[in-house]
């Protein structure tokens, strides 16, 4: 019973308190990144604070660089949004979690929403649209396939799209975290004003 006693009478440390974004580091730190082939060029920049606090302006940059090399890379687009971050100063973990809008799962629908998009910009007509099944069945019977001609009238509307979506996405979710940001800020101004 006393040794009970005494047990409970050791202080006991308290762990911190977890951050909501410590969700989405778990596994992803500053040496991990720093010891990684690709990024040895830049190791040594990773250690700098900045690009990991959440601070307004590098999530925002952040949510920026992110979008972009979503859309603009069909692979290892952490990396290079990382190694982005460090030169426009944004937000590291949020930069990597961004990207993953485009993931094995989704990276299907967002293709076909930029080829509609390139299709309705650069106006492939239903025609050519028979053509290219054409083509694709002539390449499954052991026929002849000509790619150029295929990538012009297929992949160009889904690269046009993807790259509209790319900035267009960049600069959208730069301007929408700042007003979030804002409007948060404003609203916890006006809650301090009327008392809450």
């Amino acid at each position: 019973m006393s040794q009970r006693k005494q047990a409970s009478d050791r202080p006991t440390k308290e762990r911190p308190k977890a951050r909501w974004s410590d969700r989405f580091t778990r596994g992803f730190s500053r040496e991990t990144l720093a010891a990684h082939p690709w990024l040895k060029p830049v190791a040594h920049h990773l250690q700098e604070p900045g690009l990991w606090h959440m601070q307004h302006e590098a999530v925002a940059r952040g949510v920026a660089i992110g979008l972009f090399w979503a859309f603009a890379l069909p692979v290892a687009q952490i990396l290079v949004a990382a190694a982005h971050c460090i030169w426009w100063r944004g937000n590291i973990p949020v930069a990597a979690g961004v990207t993953l809008i485009t993931n094995p799962f989704t990276i299907g629908f967002w293709l076909w929403l930029a080829y509609q998009l390139g299709h309705l910009i650069l106006g492939v007509a239903p025609h050519e649209i028979a053509v290219g099944n054409a083509a694709l069945e002539a390449v499954s019977s052991g026929g002849g396939f000509d790619a150029l001609a295929w990538l012009e009238r297929f992949g160009w509307p889904a690269v046009l799209g993807m790259a509209i979506f790319s900035v267009v996405g960049s600069a959208s979710g730069y301007i929408l975290v700042k007003l979030i940001w804002r409007w948060r800020v404003w609203f916890k101004r006006r809650a301090r004003r009327n008392g809450r």
